[in-house]
């Protein structure tokens, strides 16, 4: 019985092969085409939002045509069809490969810039979550990243068409991480941990002097500095921040019921 067993077995097996031998080989259609056949088709899938379909054209492009403007171009398509199926990851690596590849070409502002805004929409989702999450949960390591990549466009290429764009956004960057430093030092003076809180808060004082987060964040060290009973440092915070914001709405907080600020501090008695 076991020996049939076996001769059915490996009939099937030899049958199963047979069948495969029969089946036709698959035709790379693409693999004959000209680069400009190549590239136009490319396009209309990145056109038509297929951006899978054209990151592999794009692929075969640059394996078929390796030198030239068509595979640096390519190079260039790959990192944004990446980056517009938010493969963070891909997208960086192709960004990298490619400012490695070509640190001289008349394009590489904008894989800085782009670049930037990999990191830049990844952060998004970090900042989404603001009021929602302890702040202690996040990693502001996109924000960050975000900000150097924007900064390092800047720097490299103060005349570029995104450099007044990536300015912008630095703006936008720098308050979003003085922001995450002063969710944290609340995040401490809720939990009673009020020598932390002042750490924190100052440490966004100092690193971000310009943002508007700076003026909850001198108002925690007031506050702070009062529950710890450092009554001198507490009205040295005191008159810089008044003078730094003399029309503070924390100095009448009863005009602003029911903002999200006065229900923290409305409870953080």
């Amino acid at each position: 019985m076991q020996k049939k067993l076996s001769l059915v077995v490996a009939t099937c097996v030899l049958l199963g092969l047979s069948a495969c031998s029969f089946l036709p080989e698959q035709v790379d259609e693409t693999k004959n085409w000209p680069v400009t056949k190549l590239y136009a088709e490319a396009r209309d899938e990145m056109a038509g939002g297929h951006y899978d379909a054209a990151i592999k054209l794009f692929q075969k492009l640059e394996a078929n045509y390796p030198f030239g403007n068509y595979a640096a171009q390519a190079q260039m398509e790959i990192a944004y069809a990446y980056y517009k199926t938010q493969d963070q990851a891909e997208a960086l690596a192709a960004v990298e490969r490619f400012i490695k590849l070509h640190p001289n070409h008349p394009n590489v502002d904008y894989m800085y810039y782009l670049r930037g805004l990999v990191n830049f929409n990844d952060q998004m989702g970090f900042l989404s979550f603001l009021y929602t999450q302890d702040p202690t949960e996040r990693d502001p390591k996109a924000t960050r990243e975000a900000f150097a990549a924007f900064k390092a466009l800047v720097d490299k290429f103060p005349d570029s068409i995104y450099a007044q764009d990536a300015i912008a956004r630095l703006n936008y960057l720098i308050n979003a991480m003085a922001q995450y430093e002063v969710h944290v030092a609340k995040y401490y003076y809720r939990r009673g941990a009020y020598l932390a809180a002042v750490n924190r808060a100052q440490g966004a004082v100092a690193d971000y002097r310009d943002a508007p987060a700076i003026e909850e964040a001198l108002y925690l060290m007031v506050r702070s500095y009062d529950k710890l009973g450092m009554l001198d440092l507490r009205d040295d915070a005191q008159r810089v921040f008044v003078k730094s914001f003399p029309n503070s709405k924390f100095l009448n907080p009863e005009a602003a019921k029911g903002a999200e600020w006065w229900k923290f501090w409305a409870k953080a008695k």
